[in-house]
């Protein structure tokens, strides 16, 4: 009878694993679960070959291994910019809810102009106060803006990154070096970003309407698990509504 090996066999088809199976296909088989609980998301990029290797405690040679396996299984696609998940998401599977970035963003409709920017300077004063940064510290700078064709409905947003957020999450220090400013920055998933990374947000957000303007600001503040800042937006919006105050916790992913 011959005998077969773990590559005989598609990952997606294991159901357990065992001490014989080789290291790399046991992160391989690790990889796949992040990929099946929406960890990684489809289309989202995985983390590095280094971080991997330091996550699981193996060499580079056994990431790129295990990564060669998803690939050869269809579930991860790679290009210039590294590894993509590919593997489709359930419904079942979908996360309870989704946050947007920035407080206040809303989904590109026919009629809706967004624009995104990402610059590395000092923030607003009031924003390095509520980061625990040294004036004139620069950090990362989210500016957004949003109108319908008609200017109706003109939503402006600034949110400045502290040096906790930059230093915890790979995907936000990533644009450091390309924050000119300038080029379009949509950083939707900064929350989902930081859930990755093992952060519970707090989230205290504070509405209040400007007096004499049809205008409503909204300041949120997001701190994680251990009350340490990561972020703060400034928004303002055109409404009519009454001051008020919520909170609540998303807990960390997994």
């Amino acid at each position: 009878m011959a005998r077969t090996t773990p590559h005989d066999h598609p990952l997606t088809a294991l159901t357990a694993l065992t001490d014989q199976q080789p290291l790399y296909w046991r992160v391989a088989a690790r990889l796949l679960g992040e990929l099946r609980d929406g960890a990684v998301p489809p289309g989202e990029r995985l983390p590095g070959e280094r971080r991997l290797a330091e996550r699981f405690g193996v060499s580079r040679e056994t990431v790129r291994q295990a990564l060669e396996v998803l690939r050869r299984d269809g579930l991860l696609a790679t290009d210039r910019r590294g590894s993509h998940a590919t593997l489709p998401r359930s419904p079942a599977q979908s996360p309870a809810s989704s946050l947007t970035f920035p407080v206040g963003a809303r989904a590109a409709e026919p009629r809706t102009g967004d624009r995104a920017t990402v610059a590395w300077e000092a923030p607003p004063p009031e924003h390095a106060e509520a980061l625990g940064l040294a004036p004139d510290r620069p950090t990362l700078v989210h500016r957004y803006a949003s109108a319908t064709a008609d200017g109706i409905g003109r939503r402006t947003a600034v949110t400045s990154f502290s040096a906790v957020a930059l230093a915890e999450v790979e995907e936000l220090a990533r644009y450091r070096d390309r924050a000119d400013g300038t080029a379009s920055a949509q950083l939707r998933r900064a929350y989902d970003w930081m859930r990755r990374a093992g952060l519970a947000l707090h989230h205290r957000d504070t509405i209040t309407r400007l007096a004499d303007t049809p205008s409503v600001r909204v300041v949120r503040r997001v701190h994680d698990q251990y009350e340490r800042p990561l972020e703060i937006t400034d928004l303002l919006v055109d409404a009519r509504q009454d001051a008020l105050v919520y909170e609540f916790t998303l807990p960390a992913a997994g």
